[in-house]
C-alpha cells in the first residue's frame, strides 16, 4: 500500500461523536512513550500528522485520521504514564473503553510495546481485554533499532512465552518496527491492506 493522503477529521473524547462513515478503522494504543506519534508519522509519511513530543501523554483525544479515501487510522491516547493525574487517567480509560466496546467500524488494533522491555503487566491486560471482548489486535513492537537482531528476537520469543504461558493459546500476528529506519512499514501497511480488501469482499 501507498499511502498518498493522510487527513486529520477529527478529535474528540466521545465515541458517538467519532465519524459516521462506515469506513474500516484501525487503532493504535500503547503505553506512554512507547513511540506510537513517531510510528504514525512514519507511516503515513506525514512527519507532523501525529504531535510527537518529548513530555509522555500528549495524546489526549480519539483523533482520526482519514487515509487514501478509504479508512480510518485512529490514534488513541496512551495508557500507564504515572505524571498524568488518577482521575484523568480514569476519564482515558471510560472514553477509551467505550470506544474499543461500541465502534463497530473497527477492524484491528494494533498494540505497541517497546521491544527493549520485558512484558509490561499493564500492556498484557491491556490486550487481555481485548480478547476477553472480542476484539482483534497485533502486537507492533517499536524502537527495534534500539537492539541487535539476536536481541530483538530473544525478546519477541520471551514475549511469545509469557503470553502463552497464561490465557493466550499463541502469539497474535506481530510486528517489528522502527521510526527511525522505517522497519516493519511495508509489512504493516500491506496487513491494513489485506484486511481491507477483505472488508470489501464482505460488504
Amino acid at each position: 500500500m501507498i499511502i498518498k493522503t493522510a487527513d486529520f477529521v477529527i478529535s474528540n473524547t466521545n465515541v458517538s461523536r467519532c465519524p459516521k462513515e462506515q469506513l474500516p478503522e484501525y487503532a493504535f494504543i500503547g503505553r506512554s512513550n512507547v513511540g506510537k506519534s513517531s510510528l504514525i508519522n512514519m507511516l503515513t509519511g506525514h512527519s507532523k500528522l501525529a504531535k510527537t513530543s518529548g513530555k509522555p501523554g500528549k495524546t489526549q483525544l480519539i483523533n482520526h485520521f482519514k487515509i487514501n479515501n478509504n479508512w480510518f487510522l485512529v490514534d488513541l491516547p496512551g495508557y500507564g504514564y504515572a505524571k498524568v493525574s488518577k482521575s484523568l487517567r480514569q476519564g482515558f480509560q471510560e472514553f477509551i473503553k467505550d470506544y474499543f466496546l461500541q465502534r463497530e467500524q473497527l477492524i484491528c488494533t494494533f498494540v505497541l510495546v517497546d521491544s527493549r522491555l520485558e512484558p509490561q503487566k499493564i500492556d498484557l491486560e491491556f490486550m487481555e481485554f481485548l480478547g476477553e471482548n472480542g476484539i482483534p489486535f497485533c502486537i507492533v513492537f517499536t524502537k527495534s533499532d534500539k537492539l541487535k537482531l539476536s536481541q530483538l528476537n530473544r525478546n519477541v520469543q520471551i514475549y511469545s512465552k509469557t503470553m502463552t504461558s497464561t490465557i493466550w493459546e499463541s502469539m497474535p500476528p506481530h510486528f517489528t518496527t522502527s521510526a527511525t529506519d522505517s522497519s516493519g512499514k511495508d509489512e504493516l501497511l500491506a496487513f491494513i491492506d489485506d484486511l481491507n480488501q477483505k472488508v470489501l469482499e464482505n460488504s
